[in-house]
């Protein structure tokens, strides 16, 4: 099992590692004095990444970048416009457990991944991310929205018609078969958040007969064919990330690809059932139902769209 480490120095190396490959053939020593460390160091380094994948040859003009792998941690780094560092399981019993011992830890802006988590099966992208927003408790759930975008944004790059449903499912077609979930824990009082970890388990390069059984599900896969998973999940990093920075924001850009607003809903809460017509949400994610009795602010539940009788 991997243990908590120095991530963003480790990514800060091995990302000035590749870039000096990026730019072209060039040899240990000159890296090393580019880089003001050994040419051990940078010998071990060029090891690791050929066996995460990396294709680097050597010749007398020196190293050469020649392809970087499908999937993994350092693939997932390689060219991310996004502050994580990322730790790669090419399976997991849960992302959101590991990433829990690394908050516990005082980690912050790392990603634990995985190819499969528990049963899912392999070709997902199942991740869960660790952040401390400098926010008050009650705002943490509009970190889920922003997964949720995130998610469909990067699926809709991908020529997926994805939208979402109250308040984190991503969905697709008319037929709203799901494409990811998302599972948001948080540690802290009342006046501040201590960290939040957002778990997002999206079926990507998942062919359908391997989907869960009883499940209204897709994939990406299924739907336009397999694709990029490391851009994908670079893609939902990178969205996520951007979204952070701005929090009352979050909320217009969810409602952008809302699927739930004008829908008539029924949404089961610990305090009883509410249904009427979705129409909005407001800061940080309660979704406003008018019923009969007037407008319902609901906070939490399981959200079921009716359709028209």
């Amino acid at each position: 099992m991997p243990v908590a480490v120095d991530h963003s120095r480790m990514q800060a190396t091995r990302e000035r590692i590749l870039d000096a490959l990026d730019a072209g053939p060039t040899t240990g020593p000159a890296m090393a004095e580019r880089l003001d460390i050994s040419r051990a160091a940078v010998w071990k380094h060029i090891e690791q990444l050929r066996e995460e994948g990396f294709v680097i040859e050597s010749d007398g003009d020196g190293y050469t970048l020649v392809s970087v792998p499908e999937f993994g941690a350092s693939a997932v780094e390689y060219g991310l416009d996004a502050p994580f560092s990322v730790e790669y399981h090419d399976s997991i019993d849960s992302t959101n457990r590991r990433a829990r011992e690394l908050a516990t830890a005082g980690e912050s802006d790392v990603v634990a991944l995985a190819d499969r988590a528990w049963s899912s099966p392999s070709g997902g992208v199942w991740l869960s991310l660790v952040c401390r927003p400098a926010v008050p408790l009650a705002h943490a759930p509009v970190f889920t929205l922003a997964a949720a975008v995130a998610v469909t944004r990067a699926a809709r790059e991908a020529g997926v018609d994805a939208r979402i449903k109250w308040p984190n499912d991503v969905v697709v077609g008319d037929q709203e078969q799901k494409l990811a979930g998302i599972l948001t824990e948080v540690e802290g009082e009342a006046d501040r958040v201590e960290w939040v970890v957002v778990g997002i388990g999206s079926n990507v390069n998942v062919d359908a007969a391997a989907l869960p059984e009883g499940v209204d599900a897709t994939s990406v896969q299924a739907e336009v064919g397999a694709i990029d998973r490391r851009v994908f999940t670079q893609r939902v990093l990178e969205t996520f990330d951007a979204l952070r920075a701005d929090p009352a924001a979050i909320v217009d850009a969810w409602a952008e690809h809302a699927t739930t607003l004008g829908k008539t809903v029924r949404v089961e809460t610990p305090g009883g059932v509410v249904e009427g017509e979705a129409v909005d949400v407001t800061f940080p994610g309660a979704l406003v139902v008018r019923t009969d009795e007037g407008e319902r602010t609901v906070h939490a539940g399981d959200c079921e769209h009716l359709r028209p009788a």
